[in-house]
Parts: C-alpha cells; sequence; structure tokens
C-alpha cells in the first residue's frame, strides 16, 4: 500500500468535442484555468492536450502547448504530463513533438495499436457546433489507433534523452507484454508508472474482474518495479479509482476520460471530478499525494529541468 495516493486530472483531450458539453476547456486561457484549480483540488499531475482555440480541433504542434504551459508552470508546482497520444488520426511523429521541444517530467505512451471505436457517442449528440465532430466520431467505425513496436521505439528513443518518464497507457493485458519487452530492452527504467485504462471500446473492460486482471498480470510481469493507476471512461471513472485506490493504487480522472460528475449532470470543472475523487480517497483512510510526492514515488527529474 502506497502512503500517498497520486492523482493524475486529464484536462481536455482528444475524444470528447466541444458539442458535448460547455465545461471543455479548449482555449489556452481555459486549460490554464482549469489545469490550475484541479490541482488546488487536490491533483499531483495534470495530464494536457492542446487544441484550436477556434473550433476546438485537437492540436498537436508545439506552439498550441506553449500558452498554457507556461502560466501553469509559473502558478504552480504541478507535475506536468504532456501527451504523445494526441489524437488517433495523428502520425507518431505529429504526437511525440511537443514533449520533445518542451521536455516535460512526464510524457504519456500508448503501448499498443488497437480498434478506438468512438462512434457510439453519436447515438447521444445529435447536433454539433462544427462539422468536424461528427466526422471523426464516426470516422472511428474503421479507425484503428497505430501504435507499432516501431512507433513506441521512436517515442522511447526521441524522449528519452530529455529525461523524461512516462505515463505507460494499457488498455489490455497485450499492452503490458508490450512494455514488459521494453524494459527487458532496457529503453524504459523503473519505476514504471503504468496507467492501466478501462471502459473504451476497443480496449479492455471497466469490470472489477477485469481491473483485478490488468493488476494481477502487471504484478507477474514488474513485481516491485512498477506503480499502478488507473483510469475508467465514461460512468465507471469514480468505480475503477475506487476499486484501485482501496487495492494500493493511484487514481485518474478528468474530463479527457469522463464528462459527467453524477448521474445527468455535467462535471463543471476538472476540479469538481478531483475533489470527489479525493473524497473516496480519503474515505478509504488513504491520503494524497502532494506534487513533490508525486515526484519521490515516480522518481521525477524535477519541475526545474523542463523546457518551458
Amino acid at each position: 500500500m502506497p502512503q500517498k495516493v497520486i492523482i493524475s486530472c486529464a484536462i481536455t483531450g482528444s475524444i470528447h468535442t466541444p458539442s458535448m458539453s460547455p465545461y471543455l476547456p479548449v482555449t489556452p486561457a481555459e486549460i490554464a484555468e482549469s489545469a490550475l484549480g484541479a490541482a488546488e483540488a487536490g491533483a499531483a499531475i495534470v495530464h494536457l492536450h492542446a487544441r484550436n482555440p477556434l473550433d476546438g480541433r485537437p492540436d498537436q504542434s508545439p506552439e498550441a502547448f506553449e500558452p498554457f504551459l507556461k502560466v501553469i508552470k509559473q502558478s504552480s508546482n504541478v507535475v506536468i504530463n504532456l501527451t504523445t497520444g494526441g489524437s488517433p488520426y495523428m502520425s507518431v511523429e505529429e504526437r511525440v513533438r511537443p514533449a520533445e521541444v518542451w521536455q516535460p517530467e512526464v510524457a504519456s505512451l500508448n503501448m499498443g495499436s488497437m480498434n478506438f471505436g468512438l462512434f457510439p457517442m453519436l447515438k447521444r449528440y445529435k447536433e454539433f457546433k462544427h462539422d468536424w465532430e461528427p466526422a471523426m466520431l464516426e470516422g472511428s467505425h474503421d479507425l484503428v489507433f497505430r501504435n507499432s513496436f516501431k512507433d513506441i521505439r521512436y517515442a522511447l528513443e526521441t524522449l528519452n534523452k530529455t529525461g523524461a518518464r512516462y505515463e505507460f497507457e494499457c488498455y489490455d493485458t497485450s499492452h503490458l507484454h508490450n512494455l514488459h519487452y521494453f524494459w527487458q530492452e532496457g529503453l524504459v527504467q523503473a519505476p514504471l508508472f503504468i496507467q492501466t485504462c478501462f471502459g473504451l471500446l476497443g480496449g479492455i473492460g471497466a469490470h472489477p474482474e477485469e481491473v483485478m486482471h490488468m493488476k494481477r498480470t502487471a504484478d507477474r510481469l514488474f513485481g516491485e518495479h512498477y506503480r499502478w493507476s488507473v483510469l475508467a471512461a465514461g460512468r465507471g471513472q469514480m468505480q475503477v479509482a475506487a476499486q484501485a485506490a482501496a487495492l494500493g493504487g493511484h487514481v485518474r480522472v478528468g474530463l479527457e476520460d469522463n464528462l459527467w460528475l453524477d448521474k445527468g449532470v455535467l462535471a463543471p470543472t476538472n476540479a469538481a471530478q478531483v475533489q470527489r475523487v479525493r473524497q473516496i480517497i480519503e474515505g478509504l483512510g488513504l491520503e494524497v499525494a502532494t506534487p513533490d510526492e508525486a515526484r519521490n514515488i515516480l522518481s521525477l527529474k524535477g519541475g526545474d529541468k523542463v523546457g518551458f
């Protein structure tokens, strides 16, 4: 059991679109404000994507990240985690570029190719502000999110030289085995921060037995050499977080993964989700990690060694 539980908060992502919630951060000012609010509520790590401020489209240019990175860095001690997932429609070179330029303490890294089904959301949302939104969702009927061994090796060889560590996003047990391969090859170093991801169509489900299956597999493959965290898409978010925290794991919440706070109630801020999961953690008799405690748990390089 860890002494402290790390809360990560994924602020905006690339899956949900502006028409789905008026509270989804889109502009640099909104992303910065929401990230700082999450940090104040108890998130030790903020996981960041960028968007085009005019239409909310995912934007993986390094320039799109700069305005909010510097505001967050100047205003908070929170650990900054930059996505290399970007959007499933982007090349790996495009996805890795912001972390290559800005050299964060943590970069996310998807550990395998997978079907990535977003199209069920077309049943729930009928009106869209921008043409790209329904087109993106419809296109996921035939979408394979490519993360080949070549792609993963490219990301690691590009980013290892920056001193960044990784949030290894694993959507199925095969992804854990892929990570084990790269660990055995010496391309990644322990402690491994493994984010097991549940409930997205194309990946493993969010049933408690599936959560346990991922943990048992990670335990067998990595033993004491990893730090376990969970995220669940949609309605399973808090249930899976509660299960993981009770089992000694860390948790991720945020509007990237789930737009809702309660049934039929949109989350008004990322901070609201952080506050909710913090109540669960503290209700279990556990304590929430500060950013510096998270740095120690994950062996990060420190906020003074980033490129922004």
